[in-house]
Formats: structure tokens, C-alpha cells, sequence
């Protein structure tokens, strides 16, 4: 049915939450701490994370943050003994999709986790294919394609033109292209983001019929019709 990463410090919980996911045929994969779930994550893929809030060396609200940092965008349910406002709304806001309070009922948490992922199935079969004029991006095989012709993109020219193409007609700073494509605050010093809008407009404009991405004087870049 599934793929879940549980990252729990408590083995109680652990030993019963995976036996119980795996009673309904789910596939359960356990960490203990944020170090071993940082290199599992890297190496492995999974369906949904359980998150546990309370792990011996970092926040898991912190771990999550971390996870979305990283480009990891499957759901996210996390685990809290803390039935507070501020401690579900810190995790939603790290990136986190839903928040379940201990202690709890099996039952509940696998509603949750059934209801994530067909939220999540649904959530990508909508978003598979992304469309600017003539201009198009399938988000599942990472390859863009104009007036019939296939386009290839390096990896970081794809996460520029997938910006671009879910915010079309609005002008994009250098400073927020650098945050959400390389994850750094830029340097005013530096033209690397020129370089790779550059880049990327050949591969989406030379030779075909129209631009599709306009320099905006002194503020950044924004794609849009003629």
C-alpha cells in the first residue's frame, strides 16, 4: 500500500506504531533521531513521514523544516505531546501537511495517513503538467516541451522554469528567485541568476516563435504573452 518513514525516539511507540502499519500492509522504515533520519531520507523514498515532535537531538518541527529545505514533498504528519496552538501552528508552518496529538487511537492516525496520501495522489495528478501559451512542464518527468519540440533541461534550469511557470505575469526579484531556486540570499555582488535565466531563455525561445521571459529594469524577471 505504501512507504512510510516513522521517525520516533520512543521505541514503545515506534515497535507499536510500525507493527500496526504493517498489520495494514503498509511498509514501515523507523529512525530515532534526526541524524539517522537525515541520512535515510537521502538515500531512500518514501510514500509519507510520521514525525515526531520530542527527538533526542533536534526539533522535529526543526527536522521538517529541514526536510522541505531539502526538496522533500511528500506529506508530512507530525507527532506532538504538546496540545497547544502555537506548537501545531509552528509545525504547519515548517512545511508540515497534518498534526496528531498523544496520545492517541491507531485508528486515527491511519485516517490520517489515508487521507494525506489520497490528498497528495489527487494533489499530483492535478499538477502533473504545467502550461504557459505553448510552453510545457511535466512536474513527474522533469522535461519541458515547446510547439512539439522536446526540451532538455539541467536540474536547476527545470526548478527556475517551474517558478517561473507557477507564477506567471508576476515579476520575480533576483532575491526571491535565489531563495527558492538555490536557497540562498543572493549577492548583489554576483550575476549568477542572469546567467541562468540566460541560459534558460535559449533553450525556451531560440527558434521558436515568440519570448516568453522579459527582463524588468532595477526589480527582475517575469514571464509573460507579448
Amino acid at each position: 500500500m505504501g512507504n512510510i518513514f516513522l521517525v520516533e525516539d520512543e521505541s514503545k511507540v515506534a515497535a507499536f506504531v510500525s507493527k500496526g502499519l504493517e498489520e495494514n500492509g503498509y511498509n514501515a522504515t523507523v529512525a530515532g533521531d534526526g541524524a539517522s533520519a537525515q541520512k535515510i531520507i537521502d538515500t531512500h523514498s518514501f510514500d509519507i513521514i510520521i514525525l515526531d515532535v520530542m527527538l533526542p537531538d533536534i526539533s522535529g518541527i526543526e527536522l521538517c523544516r529541514q526536510f522541505r529545505k531539502a526538496g522533500v514533498n511528500i506529506p508530512i504528519l507530525i507527532l506532538t505531546a504538546l496540545d497547544n496552538v502555537n506548537n501545531k501552528v509552528k509545525g504547519l508552518q515548517a512545511g508540515a501537511d497534518d498534526y496528531l496529538v498523544k496520545p492517541f487511537h491507531f485508528s486515527e492516525l491511519l485516517a490520517r495517513i489515508e487521507a494525506l496520501l489520497r490528498r497528495f495522489k489527487r494533489s499530483q495528478t492535478d499538477e502533473q503538467m504545467i502550461s504557459f501559451g505553448d510552453l510545457n512542464l511535466d512536474t513527474w518527468s522533469k522535461t519541458a516541451e515547446r510547439e512539439g519540440v522536446q526540451i532538455t533541461l539541467t536540474a536547476k534550469e527545470y526548478t527556475l522554469l517551474e517558478l517561473f511557470m507557477r507564477h506567471p505575469n508576476k515579476t520575480l526579484s533576483r532575491e526571491y528567485i535565489a531563495e527558492k531556486v538555490w536557497s540562498i540570499e543572493f549577492d548583489t555582488g554576483t550575476n549568477f541568476i542572469d546567467v541562468y535565466v540566460n541560459y534558460l531563455r535559449k533553450k525556451i525561445e531560440k527558434g521558436f516563435s515568440s519570448k516568453l521571459i522579459y527582463t524588468i529594469i532595477g526589480m527582475g524577471y517575469i514571464m509573460k504573452d507579448a
